[in-house]
């Protein structure tokens, strides 16, 4: 016994001895009432100090596995509720898949990233439009952590609120402000990312008599798809034209009026996956088509900062005025930091008043840590600054990107006015998933197009190439390959 000790070089010495007794203790490996070795026996055996092993028994007594006996030592104690393996307790084995209900099944078999491809070490990566964490400024956000505990700190670490962090709210209403949104009859809910809010307003306005329906662009997000499905909406999809939703589809949609649409799920600015920014015209006309038969829009904001050519375009939640036919879900997930998960949902006041209460069920409330850090780093003024510097690097690998794309898949059309990917459609005959197999035995993966479509079976000839993460020297290369073995399925 005690021979399968072993150090780990990051962690207190006293504490890995307590959980590894502990253990011993757990497993039966030391009785009830079994005295253990002396601090000396124990600390040579285990090859630590004396020191060291009278800490570990005196946080065992602490948690309730051993008890001390004045001038006899250390006994191991009985433990309560403890379920003696010898009385047949480890054949009690239940089918948990068996139990699954269609929620969880779904789940499972819409998970993108469980059914992702494995890969070898030093494959070249498409797959990812998440922020290059080479650009993040830590010096900056230690620095905001430190402010930000130093003032509060032990109001940071209780309880918060499920609305969210106030003085964030309060700046967030003002960045929304700034992009032209009038915060009449508003308000603001943090939620943890863009998926909780997007889940959060869809199980607010799934009908409870029949299966909810929704208008989307197609392709769309895979997210938006995969929690659309879950919460049990019909998606309808209107096809994409070059700049934006194809309006006269959707009008026809909606003239047919074939069911009652719930709402509908709109990126208008950098489409995952498209890239493509709605034109302003369009933006008019599918507000003016949803308000004429009330379809609620909810407004997704991805990517809106990452623009590297032409004017602004505000958001659909500015164009609305006053009105409060748009629900907008925004992050900084794709621009800053997504480990933070930090999002918020921006809505009409009683909207925001029910999501608050669901919100407040599931998760309690956003991490108020986060929610602070975010606060005071964007109080300090270091967004606007890491923004710039951001957008000139993406801008840069996105023309250097597009550059190899037109260089080696001359064939290929691409779409993408900005953001963290480019969007490729192949001729007709070329199957993006043979052609992910046969790249994948290069070195080189990307995301298959068709998981962004609404039917099975469409959206065969496309990819999303994510080039955030990729080096200069790896988006040529990589290119080069897809190029490559793109030509032998065009030449069959």
């Amino acid at each position: 016994m005690f021979q399968d000790f072993k150090l780990v070089s990051d962690r207190p010495v006293a504490i890995q001895v307590k959980e590894y007794i502990k253990r011993l203790i757990i497993k039966g490996a030391l009785q009830v009432d079994q005295k253990l070795p002396s601090t000396r026996e124990m600390s040579s055996l285990l090859k630590v100090s004396r020191n060291s092993v009278i800490a570990a028994y005196e946080g065992l007594e602490d948690d309730g596995f051993a008890y001390a006996i004045p001038g006899k030592g250390s006994y191991v104690t009985a433990m309560v509720g403890h379920l003696d393996a010898n009385k047949g307790s480890d054949s009690w084995q239940i089918d948990w898949k068996a139990r699954m209900n269609e929620y969880a099944v779904s789940a499972t078999e819409l998970d993108m990233m469980k059914q992702g491809i494995r890969t070898k070490k030093g494959t070249i990566s498409f797959t990812s439009i998440a922020p290059d964490e080479q650009l993040f400024d830590l010096g900056d956000v230690r620095r905001a952590f430190m402010d930000r505990m130093a003032i509060e700190g032990q109001v940071l670490l209780n309880y918060g609120y499920a609305k969210g962090y106030k003085p964030l709210i309060d700046y967030l209403k003002r960045y929304m402000e700034n992009k032209g949104v009038d915060l009449s009859g508003k308000d603001m809910l943090i939620t943890s990312g863009f998926t909780e809010g997007f889940d959060i307003v869809l199980s607010a306005l799934r009908p409870s008599a029949r299966r909810g329906a929704a208008i989307c662009e197609n392709p769309t997000h895979h997210t938006a798809i995969k929690n659309l499905k879950l919460q049990g909406f019909e998606i309808t999809g209107i096809p994409m034209e070059s700049d934006g939703i194809d309006v006269e589809q959707l009008e026809a949609v909606l003239q047919k009026q074939t069911k009652s649409f719930d709402l509908a799920y709109l990126t208008p600015s950098y489409h995952n996956p498209t890239g493509i920014v709605m034109s302003p015209a369009k933006r008019s006309a599918v507000l003016n088509l949803l308000m004429r038969y009330q379809i609620p829009v909810i407004e997704d904001g991805f990517n809106e900062e990452l623009r590297y050519s032409g004017a602004h375009v505000a958001p659909l939640i500015a164009t609305v005025g006053q009105g409060n036919g748009v629900i907008y879900i925004g992050s900084f997930s794709k621009v800053l930091f997504p480990g933070l998960r930090v999002g918020w949902v921006l809505g009409d006041k009683a909207l925001i008043d029910n999501l608050e209460s669901i919100k407040r069920a599931r998760t309690i409330h956003t991490s108020t840590i986060d929610q602070s850090i975010l606060y005071q780093y964007l109080l300090n003024g270091n967004f606007d600054k890491y923004v710039k510097k951001a957008r000139m690097e993406y801008k840069r690998k996105y023309e250097l990107t597009k550059a190899c794309c037109e260089a080696h898949l001359p064939e290929v059309q691409l779409t993408g006015d900005g953001g963290l990917h480019l969007f490729l459609t192949f001729p007709s005959d070329v199957n993006t998933r043979q052609l992910l197999e046969a790249c994948t035995e290069h070195g080189v993966i990307f995301t298959p197009g068709d998981k962004f479509f609404i039917q099975e079976g469409t959206g065969t000839n496309t990819l999303r190439l994510g080039f955030s993460r990729v080096t200069d020297e790896n988006i040529e290369r990589g290119i080069q390959i897809i190029g490559k073995q793109a030509r032998r399925f065009l030449e069959t």
